[in-house]
């Protein structure tokens, strides 16, 4: 027998989709939680600065659009719930998340908007070193190498904003980039060019992390000519990539190739009642501002099957 649910709507994370959906189920009248294991924001409140959100003409830290988010869903009532959801389970008209601390919630209708986690390198010293100078993270970890020398991995928009960031505090910051050009947005690019801390080894794929007790350079390898060189530096930031968090959804929804969450155009997956928005479902364009719009589509979306039900 079905019991009652406690919420209308489980949203699983807490970045910018999550709160988004949050908002929106909040502000349609559903008894909304939004279910975050890190801190409200995700990985952008990681995020030093963000100038591609609209309405921040002068930009916004990645932590302050964070906290407005939040205020913001809370505003409309939604519930936090500091846990991690650790799987679904389908019952009638209903589903059952149970979380890392053993309780359960039960809700009429789930979004997904775990995001996605930094992709590794996979190369010898950057399991063994991560915390000794290894890092995903220039805002969390940056102020330990203040006047060091560093490395960032990587071309795209992530890699330079944060290079950009780090030139802020270390005597030399060295763009390692496995082609001849980068990916990031022009703006960053110009912002890169013209600052005089940041170097650029192109067209090189790291083949190791140099360290015992931390990190002392990073090893590279020519893509033309396969010469190898080491690149000093105390403090190796990776910015190759990211993969969805798409774990939780077990194998109740199809996923793509990669693992990102398929949906229709209404953030509908291929199981009834689940929704996915932000970074987690497969898109074209995965930026903040796409994520919120994906996140007030699903909790529409998911306010509308509610009532069907």
């Amino acid at each position: 027998m079905n019991r009652q649910a406690a919420h209308d709507l489980i949203v699983i994370g807490g970045g910018p989709a999550g709160l988004t959906a949050g908002l929106y189920a909040g502000r349609g009248g559903l008894r909304a939680a939004i279910v975050e294991k890190l801190m409200p924001g995700g990985l952008v409140a990681n995020t030093e600065r963000i100038d591609n959100y609209p309405g921040f003409p002068e930009g916004i830290s990645g932590y302050d659009l964070a906290q407005r988010l939040q205020a913001q869903a809370a505003r409309f009532g939604a519930e936090f719930i500091s846990d991690e959801a650790v799987g679904i389970t389908p019952e009638p008209k209903s589903f059952t998340v149970p979380l890392a601390s053993k309780k359960v919630l039960r809700a009429k209708a789930l979004v997904i908007a775990t995001g996605a986690f930094p992709k590794k390198l996979g190369v010898p010293g950057e399991r063994e070193l991560l915390g000794k100078g290894v890092s995903y993270c220039a805002v969390c970890d940056g102020a330990f190498f203040r006047g060091q020398e560093v490395a960032v991995v990587g071309g795209g928009d992530s890699a330079i904003q944060e290079a950009v960031y780090l030139a802020g505090l270390c005597s030399k910051v060295t763009v390692v980039h496995r082609r001849s050009s980068l990916r990031a947005a022009e703006s960053l690019q110009k912002l890169a060019f013209r600052n005089e801390r940041i170097s650029f080894a192109w067209d090189k794929s790291v083949s190791a992390i140099e360290g015992s007790s931390g990190v002392t350079g990073v090893r590279v390898m020519d893509k033309g000519t396969g010469v190898d060189e080491v690149i000093p530096a105390s403090g190796v930031f990776i910015y190759v990539g990211y993969s969805p968090n798409s774990a939780v959804a077990g194998s109740l929804v199809k996923l793509d190739e990669a693992g990102h969450i398929v949906t229709d155009d209404n953030m509908a997956t291929s199981h009834p009642g689940i929704y996915a928005a932000g970074d987690v479902r497969r898109k074209l364009v995965r930026q903040i501002a796409g994520a919120v719009g994906d996140a007030a589509t699903a909790a529409v979306a998911a306010q509308h099957y509610i009532e069907n039900l």
